[in-house]
């Protein structure tokens, strides 16, 4: 049992001291990293979700590739590797310091007379001292010997190249044992033992229970924290797997102003935070600093870095227009961002949750952007003209209306007018998910400007007890002179037309005629409903405008084109998912910085490693151990050199110490 026990001892100490081990250990690791690198760690589940799809995520997941630096396969291996690279140094440190200091003055003349570089010159008295001299401002280090008759001169320079290996194994130790350090080896036991969990529920940080919460005496941490103006923070988010965990700081960061600049396309140029340090028990500041990219503020033990910026809470004033009442008229709706509002609409309760704010946007309107559907084969409505045209077009909010049933949609609203094919608009787009883009709708608007012509008319083109009087204005308009019951049969024909649009838009109107209609007469009858359609709005929009004492509307292409993009819109609003639209009134801008604060304790032990990986690779490659031999005999002297590096270089030196010792050899 001992035996087996010694050979199993053996066997393992082998493995581990093993170049080939080792290097397989790194290569291992070298992939590990490139794929830490390239892959974005510690995101959002639902991030890596949308990104890889539900088979690869779970695939990634499995293999713990979202947070790969502190898997438990990489710590093992990390540790490994230090185990196996200490071994290799204990196993062959002594045997280098022992070349190091070693001459090799035993070397016999038999053996010296085997070398590949060797030569035998011959001379009158030969003088050692000259020898040595010459070694001397050659820059060797040499022994002499004596031996019967002749003197064995053993002399040897760059043996600091043994360093470079001694420096490189010791260098890959420093590296992964600071690894280890900030791979946070004691949490993953608290959590192994169930003493700490991750939480996954949204709640507030102050409900956070204490199995979820890291003490400030946490060995290591990295996290983040959005902080609004005028507010503070002493604690940051840590990202874990599907959860999160919260880190308590031994001190409160507090902003004072946020900065940002933004080049001319709206892409941010550089932004800074103005933030106070303050002491948790006494509240009171320690000190100011402005924090900039890549130029953090180190307090305490802890970096604090400029990651990102948001919204910290931008209030916003707005105008609900109801999409499917017979009003005309607006009501108030008041929220803030990552707030949430109740709304009731159509005996219906919803919730509004506030998400973003942007305050400019810069857009290309010659890019065309997606609407509900197919504007030009079912809405009718235009496309966005093809020329690029990229400027400001102001603020912007986005939110979601989440039902009873918990089903929310995304909407993303403009709060100025765009100009598109010469015509003003007011756009709001909608998705079903965040990995979708926004399909947006276009309201018109009025000759002054504003969305209350056009919800005027849509009030009354969706109120059934009005079609009548506008299909009698309309029959009155069209065919003042025809018999009275031909004015009846296209009175009753113009309601039905305006019923069917009032139940679904379009698409009600496109299936009555597939289905009452035989297919040869259905582009005639499509093309007859359409025109009924548009002349009976027109009267429709002459109605609106009279109660609202405006001006009757003039009978030309600006009339034409508001009436078709209100009948587009009227038809959209079916497919929008939500029975009211928010349009922004004003709003009150907070903004937050986002700030990571890390605390890597083995972050000095990897740049002190990595130093050292640099002298021993420097070391290895650029010096060169070269070992030279002299047996002087008394009328000839046997020359002997080796290099650990056999090179052109090397080539030449050998020949000029040959060429130079036969001058001295010789007295010339």
């Amino acid at each position: 049992m001992n035996k087996q026990t010694a050979t199993l001892s053996r066997s393992i100490y082998e493995l581990l001291s093993s170049m080939r081990f080792a290097i397989s250990l790194l290569t291992i690791l070298a992939i590990a990293s490139i794929i830490g690198t390239v892959l974005k760690q510690n995101e959002p589940y639902a991030n890596y979700i949308i990104e890889f799809g539900q088979y690869w995520f779970t695939v990634f997941q499995w293999l713990g590739l979202y947070d790969v630096y502190r898997t438990h396969w990489f710590v093992v291996i990390l540790s490994v590797l230090v185990a196996s690279t200490s071994t290799c140094i204990y196993r062959n440190l002594p045997m280098m310091l022992r070349e190091m200091r070693s001459y090799r003055e035993n070397a016999t003349e038999q053996s010296l007379r085997h070398f590949q570089h060797v030569a035998e010159i011959s001379g009158n008295q030969v003088n050692a001292h000259i020898l040595t001299q010459y070694l001397d401002v050659q820059g060797y280090r040499y022994k002499q010997k004596q031996t019967g008759e002749h003197l064995l001169i053993a002399a040897k320079r760059g043996s600091a190249n043994r360093l470079g290996y001694i420096f490189t194994h010791s260098a890959i130790v420093l590296i992964c044992i600071g690894g280890l350090i900030d791979s946070n080896i004691p949490l993953k036991i608290e959590q192994a033992f169930g003493w700490k969990k991750i939480e996954t529920r949204d709640i507030a940080e102050s409900q956070v229970p204490a199995i979820s919460r890291l003490s400030p005496s946490n060995l290591s941490f990295r996290g983040n924290v959005t902080i609004p103006e005028g507010s503070s923070a002493d604690v940051v988010f840590l990202n874990i797997a599907d959860g999160y965990m919260v880190q308590d700081l031994p001190f409160k960061i507090g902003l004072t102003k946020f900065h940002i600049e933004h080049y001319s396309t709206g892409q941010p140029k550089s932004f800074a935070s103005d933030i106070t340090i303050i002491d948790k028990k006494t509240n009171r500041p320690i000190l100011s600093h402005t924090v900039t990219v890549n130029h953090p503020l180190i307090y305490d033990g802890v970096a604090i870095f400029q990651a990102s910026f948001g919204d910290g809470g931008t209030r916003l004033n707005l105008n609900g227009w109801n999409l499917f009442d017979h009003a005309g008229t607006p009501f108030p709706v008041k929220g803030a961002i990552h707030d949430t509002a109740k709304l009731a609409a159509d005996d219906r309760q919803y919730t509004i949750e506030f998400m973003d704010f942007r305050p400019f946007n810069i857009e290309s309107l010659g890019d065309a952007k997606n609407t509900m559907h197919d504007t030009r084969a079912v809405l009718g409505g235009s496309a966005v003209a093809d020329k690029k045209d990229l400027h400001n077009v102001g603020p912007s909010f986005q939110y979601k209306l989440r039902d009873a049933d918990g089903q929310a949609k995304e909407y993303s609203n403009y709060m100025l007018p765009l100009f598109i094919d010469k015509r003003w608009y007011m756009m709001s787009g909608m998705r079903d998910a965040p990995n979708q883009p926004f399909q947006y709708i276009r309201f018109p608007l009025d000759p002054e400007r504003t969305l209350s012509g056009f919800m005027r008319l849509r009030g009354i083109m969706l109120d059934r007890t009005r079609h009548p009087e506008i299909a009698q204005r309309f029959v009155a308009y069209a065919i003042p002179d025809a018999p009275a019951d031909v004015k009846a049969k296209l009175i009753d024909s113009t309601i039905k037309v305006l019923d069917i649009f009032a139940q679904g838009g379009y698409k009600s109107l496109s299936a009555f005629i597939e289905a009452k209609i035989p297919a040869a007469d259905r582009d005639q009858a499509a093309q007859t409903y359409l025109k009924i359609l548009e002349l009976s709005t027109y009267q429709a929009y002459i109605l609106t405008q009279a109660q609202a004492q405006q001006p009757v509307p003039k009978m030309d292409d600006e009339t034409g084109w508001f009436i078709r993009d209100s009948l587009n819109s009227i038809s959209d609003i079916f497919f929008y998912g939500a029975p009211v639209y928010l349009q922004l009134a004003n709003y009150d801008e907070v903004q937050a910085t986002g700030l990571q604060l890390t605390r890597s304790p083995g972050k000095n032990i990897v740049f002190g490693g990595s130093a050292l990986l640099v002298l021993g690779v420097f070391a290895m490659f650029y010096v060169r151990e070269r070992r030279l031999w002299l047996l002087v005999k008394q009328n000839s002297v046997l020359f002997a050199m080796s290099s650990n590096r056999k090179t052109l270089d090397f080539e030449n030196e050998f020949a000029q110490h040959q060429q130079d010792i036969a001058e001295l050899v010789k007295g010339t």
